[in-house]
């Protein structure tokens, strides 16, 4: 709704037209967002604080498990927001109670990397989902011709919270089969309802807005991360030769990410099969989860430069570029299927996560700093190929 409507205790919760012209991120969502970027600079710290310790299988499990709790709720919210925003007290009430979630989430973090205990995160995960089982049974209630959908995700979300807090009594192995299990529900709810009802009415030009926003926030909590590192790093032992190579190969990994997500438009994609437009959906887990994790392999790099970290060179080098491989071979993939003849073979893309890998298993040959520059000379090559080629077929 437009904001020249003005503010309203109660409106009508009907479905928004898919195919509205110029829709934007309202303010709510922009302050939803920013809020859940805490949760997200969170988990990073604890990953980092883990790797850096040497506890990478613990680390990287718990980071995971924390980071699937953010961006799950994150992305229902979104969806839902496109299709049923109403923008009215009661909408914007529920929506500032799932922040007040995100928060209690995000500071149950810590306790959950360290002693393995999820009861603060499962809390503020249960306080957001609650919020959207209340906003579904609105738009059930408001909008009879999306009922069946609607009464579906309800229903859905309501049985996975009541497990949620069920398993938290589990010790291991139990714990961890019980939280795959319940991810795998979690999942299954979206396509058990939009499969069996009347297709929820998101906005496509809306719904690329808003992950690319989200995208944004997640590379700028990596870079803030990684400055402050090198910042605290040049203070306690000066800025050296090493550490500015090791900045000029981060922000090339930044701005050529940056570069190779926003190349591409998903928005007629979006407005294709809905299986795709869940696959793109649920494929953007691993793409936010590796930039954050970007940004912890940075912070380990610069304190494995400055002798603070437990990680070997090559562990070092590998924090860093297993989230850069990672990125490019899921958004590779999903940008030629939302947008096919866009981009490069797959084969180019494969080929460079693979030499980023290869460039960390030669970090002790060509140092810690050099590994980094070397991936991000190897994404700046990526990016700089796909844009010839983008030149060349319009040229034709």
């Amino acid at each position: 709704m437009s904001s020249t409507e003005g503010l309203t205790w109660r409106r009508r919760m009907t479905a928004r037209d898919r195919e509205e012209e110029h829709r934007a991120s309202t303010p709510l969502e922009l302050l939803f967002d920013l809020c859940f970027v805490v949760a997200v600079a969170q988990a990073a710290a604890e990953l980092h604080h883990k790797l850096t310790a040497g506890h990478v299988g613990s680390g990287l499990l718990a980071y995971a498990m924390v980071f699937f709790a953010i961006w799950w709720a994150w992305m229902n919210f979104s969806w839902f927001a496109s299709a049923y925003d109403t923008d009215d007290v009661l909408y914007r009430l529920l929506t500032l109670v799932q922040i007040v979630g995100v928060l209690i989430l995000a500071a149950g973090v810590p306790r959950a990397f360290e002693h393995d205990d999820f009861t603060v995160i499962v809390i503020g995960y249960v306080v957001m989902r609650a919020a959207m089982i209340v906003q579904w049974l609105r738009a059930a209630r408001e909008f009879p011709d999306g009922r069946s959908a609607a009464l579906r995700y309800a229903i859905g979300i309501a049985i996975c919270q009541l497990a949620w807090i069920g398993r938290l009594p589990l010790s291991a192995p139990w714990s961890g089969i019980s939280f795959a299990i319940l991810v795998l529900a979690e999942l299954a709810v979206p396509v058990w309802a939009e499969y069996h009802g009347r297709r929820t009415s998101w906005n496509p030009e809306h719904i690329n807005e808003r992950y690319g926003l989200f995208t944004l926030i997640v590379l700028g909590e990596c870079v803030s991360a990684a400055t402050v590192a090198i910042q605290s790093a040049s203070t306690d032992h000066g800025l050296s030769a090493a550490l500015l190579v090791l900045a000029g190969g981060g922000l090339l990994l930044v701005f050529g990410l940056w570069w190779s997500y926003f190349k591409h438009d998903a928005t007629e994609g979006l407005r294709g099969s809905l299986t795709q437009s869940i696959l793109w959906g649920y494929g953007h887990y691993l793409i936010f989860a590796s930039l954050a994790g970007l940004g912890a392999g940075l912070e380990v790099a610069v304190e494995r430069i400055g002798h603070g970290a437990e990680l070997s060179t090559v562990g070092a080098a590998f924090t860093v570029a297993i989230p850069v491989a990672l990125f490019l071979v899921v958004a590779g993939p999903l940008h030629a299927m939302m947008a096919p003849g866009t981009g490069l073979s797959q084969w180019y893309v494969v080929g460079a996560a693979a030499l980023a890998l290869a460039s960390a298993g030669l970090a002790s040959a060509v140092t810690l700093a050099g590994s980094v520059a070397i991936m991000g000379g190897l994404v700046v090559l990526l990016v700089a190929a796909s844009v010839r080629r983008i030149a060349s077929s319009q040229d034709t």
